[in-house]
């Protein structure tokens, strides 16, 4: 309990959830990427369903730059770590990602 009190706080979290649900409410829906979309069913194939997706527990880091958004929000950035506490080790993991795939 003491540790949680004293912790160093953020709402970046909240704030995240808010600026995204505000999306979903103020832009259109959007497509479930090709590559996301179910691939086990007859038919999938010829639709291009799956095709491209990588699985990143394949990948030694446990991680792959791969979309997960409609492309009408790819380009948002809802969770921004604040420099306090753990976040700021979780900014720095997050920007060394952003850095490997340029």
């Amino acid at each position: 309990m003491i540790h949680l009190a004293t912790a160093p706080k953020s709402n970046r979290v909240a704030l995240a959830i808010w600026n995204a649900r505000t999306d979903v409410k103020e832009r259109p829906a959007g497509e479930v990427p090709v590559h996301l979309r179910d691939a086990h069913y007859g038919g999938a194939a010829a639709l291009g369903h799956g095709k491209g997706y990588r699985y990143p527990h394949d990948d030694p880091r446990g991680w792959l730059e791969q979309e997960y958004r409609p492309a009408g929000v790819a380009d948002r950035t809802y969770y921004e770590p604040s420099p306090h506490g753990h976040e700021e080790e979780i900014r720095r993991r997050m920007r060394a990602r952003t850095e490997d795939d340029q």
